[in-house]
């Protein structure tokens, strides 16, 4: 439900000085441990805790050794599930990794900040839009939840 309401909604950065705001067009859902998807599916790690704070904290991790994700915590405390934000109206913003790179989002700069203080957050600016459910990308290990329609694209 997050992931959906997500889109349309404005992501807000304040790093430096410079403000970079951007639609988001695109979130990508994980919740639990029975989504083998998850990182959180084996278990609490040190890479995943922030998965498991309250909703509305920033969970950052690397991939690949160098691109950053920016996920959104969605559930109480205690319970791990996350948006990843896929994608933004924003130039060079269409992907995670992307994304993360254009709003100077990083783990050591973002990982664990709550979206209700003044360095990022979100805005919801009334804007009403139509998207598509779709797989999620990149999780062909996940078995049959790689199938879920969990992703949601304008």
């Amino acid at each position: 439900m997050v992931a959906q309401e997500l889109l349309g909604k404005f992501l807000v950065r304040k790093y430096r000085g410079k403000i970079y705001e951007a639609m988001i067009t695109e979130t990508e859902a994980y919740r639990g441990f029975d989504d083998k998807a998850c990182h959180a599916s084996h278990g609490k790690t040190e890479r995943n805790k922030v998965m498991f704070s309250k909703g509305g904290t920033a969970y950052v991790y690397l991939i690949y050794g160098m691109y950053h994700c920016l996920n959104i915590v969605t559930e109480k405390e205690g319970f791990p599930a996350a948006v990843l934000i896929r994608g933004l109206d924003y130039k060079n913003s269409d992907g995670p990794g992307k994304l993360c790179r254009a709003f100077k989002i990083t783990k050591e700069n973002s990982n664990g900040l709550d979206l209700c203080g003044n360095t990022l957050w979100l805005e919801d600016r009334g804007v009403k839009v139509e998207y598509k459910k779709l797989k999620r990308i990149g999780i062909d290990y996940a078995k049959e939840c790689a199938n879920w329609l969990w992703r949601f694209k304008i």
